[in-house]
């Protein structure tokens, strides 16, 4: 009863009240229908019927699959290279960050070595300064000293000469004769026993002579006892004080300010022996003594030319022999053993080993 009821409702139409049919497919799955008829939403165009409509849709789509995973790889792909990109600005941000603190910390460690070193600097310029200051200090000091030893020397024989010496005429001389006052030296110093001088020239060389009682003690001793460089003319220790021997020796500083026995050097000159070939030495008995110069030159200070003991006339003879041979330059004056020479001896500008000698043999003898 019912199959002949659906039957006839079936043939009916199968029309709901509103009027629309219920036929065919539609009924319960009228979306279904609708999208079956290949219309768009949108503008409602035929977009293909049926489940043909539905596969080449579901083949489009399947088509698209791979197209999104492929993007999808390629997005991740882009996010992980991103990723790596930002790690690796990050670790170069990082290292960079490192290196500048490396940097900072080994330039404030550089200036620290820096400051060190120019404090070092500073100190050592410093002391070099100080050392050179005291060197010129005690260098300066050294030069007054000197130049006050050379004034105060000078000065002291000055005085001795103003008061012990004097110029006179007398006997048959048409000029001048030069006289000692030796009370006045005695009295100033006992160990007087002459005066030696040059005339005209070196007439620097005008001073007293002493003997000591060795040849150390006026070395460094003026006339007046005072300690000074310039010390004083001696005769050597072993000779006798009245120039007696056949070689006297006489002592004096070669001093630089041309004071002593300094001008002894200018006999170098054969030209200024022949101009100045004597000097003169007095005595406190009245005695004036003239030597003629007949060898000079420079010797060791353990030459022979200071021997003065001679055991026979041979030794005497060979020592004179010597005396000439040595000599810068010949004069031509004669010597015998029977005469007696002077020797005068000074240091040299050279050597401290070397000696400058002037020898001169006694010519004539007699009172003033």
């Amino acid at each position: 009863m019912e199959e002949i009821t659906r039957k006839s409702s079936k043939e009916k139409g199968g029309r709901r009240p509103d009027g629309r049919s219920m036929s065919g497919r539609g009924g319960e799955k009228t979306g279904v229908s609708r999208r079956s008829t290949g219309r768009r939403p949108e503008d409602g165009k035929d977009t293909g019927h049926g489940v043909e409509g539905r596969k080449s849709g579901r083949s489009r789509n399947a088509g698209r699959r791979p197209e999104n995973g492929e993007e999808a790889s390629r997005t991740k792909e882009r996010m992980a290279d991103g990723k790596s990109i930002r790690q690796r600005d990050d670790r170069k941000r990082q290292k960079s960050v490192r290196e500048e603190e490396m940097s900072g910390s080994s330039a404030g460690s550089g200036r620290r070595r820096g400051r060190r070193k120019k404090k070092q600097k500073n100190l050592m310029t410093n002391i070099v300064l100080a050392v050179a200051f005291a060197v010129f200090c005690i260098s300066a000091f050294q030069l007054i000293k000197i130049c006050k030893g050379y004034y105060d020397g000078r000065s002291e024989y000055d005085k001795i000469r103003d008061l012990a010496l004097e110029n006179k005429k007398g006997g048959n001389d048409d000029g001048p004769r030069f006289q000692v006052d030796f009370d006045e030296l005695l009295a100033l110093n006992p160990d007087t026993i002459a005066w030696i001088r040059f005339d005209p020239e070196p007439a620097a060389i005008n001073y007293p002579v002493v003997q000591g009682k060795d040849n150390e003690e006026y070395l460094h001793k003026t006339f007046s006892a005072n300690e000074n460089t310039l010390g004083t003319i001696f005769l050597n220790v072993d000779n006798s004080a009245g120039f007696r021997d056949e070689n006297s020796i006489l002592y004096g500083h070669y001093m630089n300010d041309g004071s002593m026995f300094r001008h002894l050097e200018d006999y170098k000159d054969k030209a200024f022996w022949e101009a100045n070939p004597y000097f003169y030495i007095y005595t406190p008995d009245g005695e004036e003594l003239v030597y003629h110069i007949y060898s000079t030159g420079e010797v060791l200070d353990t030459s022979d030319t200071y021997l003065t003991d001679f055991p026979t006339n041979d030794d005497y003879q060979k020592f004179l022999n010597m005396t000439k041979e040595v000599a810068m330059y010949d004069t031509g004056v004669e010597v015998t053993t029977a005469d007696t020479i002077v020797t005068l001896s000074t240091c040299t500008s050279a050597n401290n080993d070397h000696r400058f000698v002037v020898r001169g043999v006694k010519v004539r003898e007699g009172n003033e």
